[in-house]
């Protein structure tokens, strides 16, 4: 009896110094210059079992998880920078992707001219030989058209029997021709106006006080509605496009987003694909959808349908978010701030501080975390105070953007666990795009853009974010975010750096593209560092953007990019 004990101590005790010293083999190790993002921590090795990370440190001690014929064996010395996957805190994939299928893409550069004579000739042309019941597109740089901004009769000369609906590059303001805003009950049957105010929107009246198919901030979220939406996004479409999101997001570095708006096209399709083919096996990324909720809607009435919407939740889809549109954007006018705009004009608040503070309490107390489109600094205090007095700190309420903020909001911001999602890219501007600034901004904000240095000296969790398709002129990747973020320069627009002040370390974009991505969506215990026990959802930079030339950032890509141990990156294949 003796003996039997003893043997089952040595064979207990042998599993567990087999356990201790890692002689469990491994299924991937990977060595190289490794950026862990804990705390900055560069590290020479890692191993990955079933997915995830186990084991993170030394070469030497990732050698003891390595069993010839079963460990694929990396070694990137030398090669570039190995780092946890990106993360997209507000992107709008769906839509951009969308418009390659549906609609029309217009660059950032195009005037007025060519708009009129060659872009919306080729979309109504696209839409006629497709059998499509509307013209879509967005593009169209308001800076280049706001002194010459087509009207519905310009539109109408070119397509009249289909409803045309063109957005601008920031997604706020939109170009429509006549039979679209009879659809919507802007203008009567008759010709005359119909309804001339959308709460929290701008509809532009000619002289004789009938709408001319110009539409600013909520009245275009008002009348995109009455699209045939169905015939637009239907299910299948949606499908395809998740399909070639995930290609984008690979190629360039990112294995989490958080889409900008999950029912743009007024249904559930994109939830139902995302679900389906994450059941499937065919998702392979973390995705992050909120429900927007718009001024003009019955909130009561669109939360449910945002509650409703959480049953689409699956292992890497995320349907726990409310979307809400605060203020437009400070450039073009429509942004809340303090002082006003030098012709004493303020922008358009699409709520009350009250309504949001009760908006933001009944989301929280339903399990939906608000996030929020904000930008003026009078905005942003509104809407930190709704934070502050109805939401849960433990629920991550975000704001979106954030263009100023008032110095005190900072640390109340930290204090509340308000999360932001910056527009790390924006901070920048070719010298017209500044020149105009400082002739139509205030003081205090002439000079100035998205803060990102003060968010981390206050403690705020801030995360990198495109908003891609918005904002066409500036670009998506990371690297050339991260090389924006650390310079205040975009390459191709040869301009002086702008707000230097607020410039980041390359360490401190890394964090917000990655950590600080995961602790937004939620899932920093489980993703967004390298560290055992996470999934293994990493990159393999093929440069050192730690120490390269800071004018090359921009130029880095990935060689590859795995998500949960598996190579998804440049040898990923699907079905669909």
């Amino acid at each position: 009896m003796m003996t039997l004990i003893m043997m089952v101590s040595v064979i207990f005790g042998m599993g567990m110094l087999t356990s201790c010293t890692g002689k469990t083999s491994a299924d991937l190790v990977v060595y190289g210059k490794i950026f862990t993002s804990e705390n900055n921590q560069i590290v020479e090795a890692f191993a990955v079992k079933d997915g995830k990370y186990v084991y993170v440190g030394d070469k030497a001690g990732a050698e003891a998880f390595i069993e010839e014929g079963k460990t694929e064996v990396v070694d990137y010395t030398g090669k570039g920078l190995v780092m946890p996957g990106c993360g997209n805190g507000h992107a709008h994939y769906m839509l951009g992707h969308a418009l390659q299928t549906i609609g029309t893409t217009i660059d950032f550069d195009v005037d007025p001219q060519k708009f009129l004579t060659e872009i919306v000739p080729a979309a109504v042309k696209k839409a006629r030989e497709s059998g499509a019941t509307s013209v879509f597109g967005q593009g169209w740089n308001y800076l280049n058209f706001k002194h010459n901004l087509p009207t519905r009769q310009q539109l109408d000369a070119i397509c009249s029997d289909i409803p045309m609906y063109f957005l601008d590059d920031e997604c706020h303001k939109a170009l429509t021709n006549t039979i679209m805003l009879k659809k919507a009950g802007i203008i009567k049957e008759d010709g005359t106006a119909g309804r001339t105010e959308i709460r929290g929107g701008e509809i532009v009246v000619d002289a004789n006080g009938i709408p001319n198919g110009i539409l600013a901030e909520q009245a275009q979220t008002y009348v995109r509605s009455f699209l045939d939406t169905e015939n637009l996004y239907p299910l299948d479409r949606a499908i395809s496009n998740l399909a070639a999101i995930k290609q984008q997001l690979f190629s360039e570095g990112y294995t989490m987003y958080h889409e900008g708006w999950g029912n743009y096209f007024v249904n559930t399709n994109y939830y139902k694909a995302a679900q389906q083919l994450d059941q499937e096996g065919q998702l392979n990324f973390v995705l992050g959808l909120p429900y927007e909720i718009e001024s003009w809607m019955d909130f009561d009435e669109a939360l449910a349908k945002a509650v409703d919407a959480m049953k689409f939740a699956s292992t890497h889809v995320m349907p726990r978010w409310i979307k809400i549109l605060f203020d437009g954007t400070v450039e073009t006018g429509t942004g809340i701030i303090d002082p006003l705009y030098p012709d004493g004009h303020q922008g358009i608040a699409n709520w009350t501080e009250e309504e949001m503070t009760e908006m933001t309490r009944k989301a929280n107390a339903k399990g939906l975390t608000m996030h929020v489109h904000v930008m003026g600094n009078k905005a942003v205090n509104q809407v930190v105070n709704a934070f502050v007095n109805g939401g849960k700190d433990e629920m991550r309420n975000t704001l979106v953007h954030v263009y100023g903020v008032f110095p005190e909001d900072y640390q109340r911001m930290a204090d509340h666990n308000i999360q932001v999602a910056g527009g790390l890219l924006w901070h920048h501007a070719d010298e017209p795009t500044q020149e105009d600034l400082l002739q139509t901004l205030p003081e205090g904000l002439k000079d100035k853009g998205y803060p990102m240095k003060s968010f981390f000296d206050h403690g705020v969790n801030v995360s990198s974010h495109s908003d891609f398709p918005a904002l066409s002129g500036s670009p998506d990747d990371p690297f050339s975010i991260m090389e924006i973020a650390v310079t205040g320069v975009y390459q191709p627009e040869h301009a002086k750096p702008w707000w230097t002040e607020e410039l980041l370390t390359r360490e401190q974009v890394l964090t917000a593209l990655t950590i600080n991505v995961a602790k937004q969506m939620f899932i920093e215990d489980e993703r967004g560092s390298i560290k055992a026990g996470k999934y293994a959802d990493f990159l393999l930079v093929d440069k050192d953007v730690l120490t390269c030339p800071v004018t090359e950032i921009h130029t880095a890509k990935p060689a590859a990019t795995y998500f949960e141990g598996k190579k998804v990156y440049p040898m990923y294949k699907t079905k669909y």
